[in-house]
C-alpha cells in the first residue's frame, strides 16, 4: 500500500512566512494554514493533522498557549513544531519540555525546514512502525477478540489474516449480535492501516438529510448551522478504515452518492467547488439479506456488487454452541475484574443450561447475561438461577395478549413496544426480529413519542 500523504497544520500571523511555509510543504503535505492560535485551535477541532508547525508570538492566543491547549484537551495530537525568533528561544525550549517535538529559530531557510521536517516523518514512522509491531504481537496472543475453537471460527480468523493486507471492500454480513464490528476491527488492526484511524459510522443512527454531510463533511455556510468547516468521515478515516455500519438503512438516494465516490475514490464536501480524495479502506456490515432487499427496491444492486468484493459471513452463535463454555469463561473473567470482584466459577447446571440455550442475541446476548449475573451475583460460584434465563425464556413465550377492541394500529403499536422492551430498547435487534427496517422503527417511534408515550430503553 503507498503510503498516505501526511497532513500540516501551519500557524503563523505573517502572510509572508505562511505563503512560503506553504509553498515549501505543498509536495510533501496537505497543507491547511490558519491565521492566529485561535484559528488553528478550530481547525484542530474540526480535523485530523499528523503535524502542526506554528510560531510562537501571535496576537491573541500565541503559540505556548496554544500548545498548552492541545496538551491539556485535545485527543489526538499532531506532533508539534514550534517557530520563534532569536530572543524567545528560552520560550521554544519550554515548549519542546511540554509536549513539542522541536523548533526552528527565525529566520530560516528551506534547507533548515527541510531537516526538521524530516526529522518529525522519521519520528513518525519510526512510532507507527514500532505501535504496529505491538499490535501484531498481541494479536496474535488474543486472536482481536475473535475467540473460539469451532472451525467456522478458525476459518474467519484465516480469513481475515490474508485480506487484512489488501485495500479490498468487505461485506460483513450476519445476525444482529454476532460480531460483525468486532470483526472489522480485526481487519483493520491485522494490516498495514493498524496505524491509521478505524471511523464507524451508523447508517441507521444519523436522519437522512444529516447523513450525506456525516460523510463527506462540509465547508462553513453550506447549509444553516454551519458555522465551521467540518471534515467527514470519509477524511477523517484517510490511511485508515471507514466502516459502514447497518449500511442496507442507507436511503435509496444516498446509497447512488455513495456509489459515485466508491468507484471515483473521491468525494465533494457540502459547499466546496473541489472536490477531495482520501484513501480509505470501506467495511460495510448487514443483518439484511441484501439480495432480498435488491428485489424488493429497497437496495441497489450495483452498490452491492461495489461492496461485495469480499463477503464474509459470520456465524451466528447457536451453530458454534461448543465456543459457549471458552466465551463464557472469558466474559466472566472480564466482568469480575471490572466490578473489583474474585474470579467466579461457572457451575455444570449454569454451563448446561447456556448449552441448550439458541441465544438469537448471538454472542452480545451471553455476554450480557454473564454481566448482569457477575453484578447481582455474591459469593464465587455462578449457577443456573445467577443466570436468570428462565425469566428471559418466559418473557418471549407466547404472543401478548389482545384486547379485541383493538385497532390493527394498536396492535402493531403494541408489538413494536413490547418488542422494544424484551431487546432491552436494541433498536436494531427489535427491527430485525419485527421484519422491518430500522428506518421504519425509527419514523413509528417518533410517532410514539409525538403521542406522549414512552419508549422502552
Amino acid at each position: 500500500m503507498m503510503e498516505r500523504k501526511r497532513s500540516i497544520l501551519i500557524a503563523d500571523d505573517e502572510s509572508t512566512m505562511r505563503d512560503f511555509l506553504e509553498a515549501s510543504l505543498n509536495g510533501q503535505f496537505k497543507v491547511t494554514t490558519a491565521t492566529s492560535g485561535e484559528d488553528a485551535w478550530e481547525k484542530l477541532r474540526g480535523g485530523k493533522f499528523d503535524f502542526l508547525l506554528s510560531d510562537i508570538q501571535m496576537p491573541g492566543m500565541g503559540g505556548m498557549g496554544l500548545l498548552d491547549r492541545i496538551m491539556t484537551e485535545h485527543g489526538e495530537k499532531p506532533l508539534i513544531i514550534m517557530m520563534t525568533a532569536f530572543g524567545t528561544i528560552e520560550q521554544a525550549v519550554d515548549a519542546t519540555r511540554k509536549g513539542a517535538f522541536d523548533y526552528l529559530t527565525k529566520p530560516f531557510g528551506l534547507d533548515q525546514l527541510n531537516h526538521v521536517i524530516g526529522q518529525a516523518q522519521s519520528f513518525v514512522r519510526l512510532r507507527t512502525e514500532n505501535r504496529t509491531l505491538r499490535k501484531t504481537v498481541a494479536a496474535r496472543n488474543d486472536h482481536h477478540g475473535l475467540l473460539g475453537n469451532n472451525n467456522e471460527m478458525v476459518k474467519l480468523r484465516e480469513k481475515i489474516a490474508m485480506i487484512a493486507g489488501s485495500r479490498g471492500t468487505v461485506l460483513l454480513q450476519g445476525e444482529s449480535g454476532t460480531g460483525k464490528e468486532v470483526v472489522a476491527r480485526a481487519i483493520h488492526e491485522s494490516g498495514p492501516r493498524a496505524e491509521g484511524p478505524f471511523i464507524r459510522l451508523n447508517c441507521a443512527a444519523i436522519p437522512e438529510t444529516l447523513l450525506e454531510s456525516e460523510l463527506f463533511g462540509h465547508e462553513r455556510g453550506a447549509f444553516t448551522g454551519a458555522a465551521q468547516a467540518r471534515m467527514g468521515k470519509f477524511e477523517l478515516a484517510d490511511g485508515g478504515t471507514l466502516l459502514l455500519d447497518e449500511i442496507s438503512e442507507m436511503a435509496f438516494p444516498m446509497q447512488a452518492k455513495l456509489l459515485r465516490v466508491l468507484q471515483e475514490r473521491e468525494f465533494t464536501r457540502l459547499g466546496a467547488k473541489y472536490a477531495t480524495s482520501a484513501d480509505v479502506r470501506i467495511i460495510a456490515t448487514t443483518n439484511r439479506n441484501l439480495k432480498e432487499e435488491i428485489q424488493a427496491r429497497r437496495f441497489r444492486e450495483d452498490l452491492y456488487f461495489r461492496l461485495n468484493v469480499i463477503p464474509m459471513v459470520i456465524t451466528p452463535l447457536r451453530r458454534r454452541k461448543d465456543d459457549i463454555p471458552l466465551l463464557a469463561s472469558h466474559f466472566c473473567q472480564i466482568f469480575c475484574a471490572e466490578n473489583g470482584k474474585p474470579v467466579m466459577t461457572i457451575t455444570e447446571p449454569a454451563m448446561k443450561t447456556m448449552l441448550a440455550m439458541d441465544w438469537p442475541g448471538n454472542v452480545r446476548q451471553l455476554q450480557n447475561v454473564l454481566e448482569r449475573a457477575v453484578i447481582l451475583t455474591g459469593g464465587d460460584t455462578l449457577d443456573e438461577s445467577a443466570l436468570g434465563l428462565s425469566d428471559e425464556i418466559d418473557a418471549t413465550a407466547g404472543p401478548a395478549a389482545i384486547n379485541p377492541e383493538m385497532t390493527l394500529k394498536d396492535m402493531e403499536r403494541e408489538l413494536i413496544l413490547r418488542k422494544l422492551q424484551l431487546t432491552h430498547g436494541n433498536r436494531t435487534q427489535a427491527a430485525n426480529e419485527l421484519g422491518i427496517s430500522v428506518r421504519t422503527l425509527r419514523n413509528k417511534l417518533n410517532l410514539y413519542t409525538r403521542l406522549g408515550m414512552d419508549i422502552p430503553g
